[in-house]
């Protein structure tokens, strides 16, 4: 089968979007599929490489760096043409999504379309606060629109299956959650070395516990709630034993910086900046317990890296995360800053036969996210599709 991924985002990029987009990509081909993503870049003209169809785009520095590619193309249509694709999966909401279903469109081919991101999340990136009731409905509307125009739906969680019931979309929505190779991060658990090497290129000692943050440096990923509740633990059980370690870039880290300043806890955080995609595994692989305080997840993509990694994980309650983390079973939960810190206490005060139960359990628990239940799953969507557009 020929297919066509039109995405915003694509490695070496670092985020949610990027690896399930990737992990799809590489499946599809390793399954003798000929899948092609087509995805903006800075260069200044269009180019093939590795069956990745690259489109000039704008960078929007104010919006994460995206690249707005033009919504037409003659080049990259005379591309597409040539390869015969046979189905057109768009996993973009912004200008991408409309380029991949005005080209579906205009050739009669079948769609199918992944929800990501809950992008009501994400207005004030161009709002700045200014209209933001117009901006969400706008948002709406916009992901509506091109859920009425596609063949079949696919939502990674049911969290997000609600969401897209409750702003009027009544087709069928199909739950698959991204299925991932994890083998990388396995691996990592026995390149004790390599997890070290990274752990001691930051300043931190053998005998410190590591607390990690991995992912996007913004405002949805809440790590000010993080940091308060870090510095409460600090202030209220005079750890001084233990460091967070915030990997990643983002819009907000200059602000956090600030507010660790202000706290007065810098010798106990890391801004460890970016690291390579290929060497997350490491970073998972030197952690103690794995932070995250999101609430805008769609599925919860670098809590299951961190369970392949055997590292605890200990995130804010969400109804999304319930298919993946069973409080006290696989992981932890807190509400809020202050129950954090009593929290991320009870865990480091747990014995390491009580842990490596934990970890097991988690390990375990990630199962059923394997790259043959999302390779099967993912088929049967297409199928349906095609024959929808019959």
């Amino acid at each position: 089968m020929n297919i066509a991924i039109f995405s915003d985002t694509f490695p070496p990029e670092i985020n949610g979007v990027a690896t399930s987009v990737f992990s799809l990509f590489t499946l599809l081909n390793k399954n003798k599929h000929n899948a092609y993503a087509v995805v903006p870049t800075d260069k200044k003209e269009v180019y093939v490489e590795n069956n990745v169809i690259y489109i000039p785009g704008l960078e929007m520095k104010k919006l994460y760096g995206y690249k707005m590619p033009p919504m037409y193309s003659k080049n990259v249509y005379k591309i597409l043409d040539a390869l015969h694709i046979e189905i057109c999966h768009v996993n973009a909401d912004g200008v991408m999504g409309q380029f991949g279903f005005g080209y579906a469109s205009s050739r009669n081919i079948p769609i199918v379309y992944t929800y990501h991101t809950m992008l009501e999340e994400y207005t004030y990136y161009v709002t700045k606060g200014y209209f933001d009731r117009f901006s969400k409905w706008a948002v709406r509307e916009r992901c509506k629109n091109y859920m009425d125009r596609a063949n079949e739906i696919i939502s990674p969680s049911e969290k997000t299956k609600i969401y897209i019931r409750s702003i009027g979309v009544d087709k069928y929505v199909n739950i698959v959650p991204t299925g991932f190779d994890f083998r990388r991060f396995v691996k990592a658990t026995k390149e004790k070395e390599k997890c070290l090497a990274i752990k001691k290129s930051l300043g931190i000692k053998d005998d410190e516990k590591v607390l990690l943050f991995l992912g996007r440096i913004a405002k949805e990923k809440s790590i000010d709630l993080l940091i308060t509740g870090f510095k409460n633990y600090l202030d209220t059980y005079k750890d001084t034993k233990t460091k967070f370690v915030i990997v990643g870039w983002g819009p907000e880290e200059d602000e956090l910086k600030e507010l660790v300043n202000s706290y007065g806890i810098q010798k106990y955080v890391v801004f460890a900046g970016k690291i390579d995609i290929d060497k997350t595994q490491y970073c998972y692989g030197f952690a103690d317990i794995f932070l995250n305080a999101s609430i805008s997840e769609t599925q919860g993509l670098t809590f299951m890296e961190a369970l392949a990694t055997r590292a605890i994980v200990l995130c804010r309650f969400d109804n999304n995360l319930l298919g993946v983390i069973d409080n006290k079973v696989t992981g932890f939960f807190y509400v809020d800053e202050f129950d954090f810190k009593d929290k991320l206490h009870e865990i480091l005060s747990m014995s390491t036969k009580e842990l490596d139960t934990i970890r097991d359990n988690g390990f375990k628990s990630i199962g059923r996210f394997s790259e043959k239940t999302f390779y099967n799953n993912i088929l049967e969507v297409y199928k349906r599709a095609i024959r929808r557009n019959w």
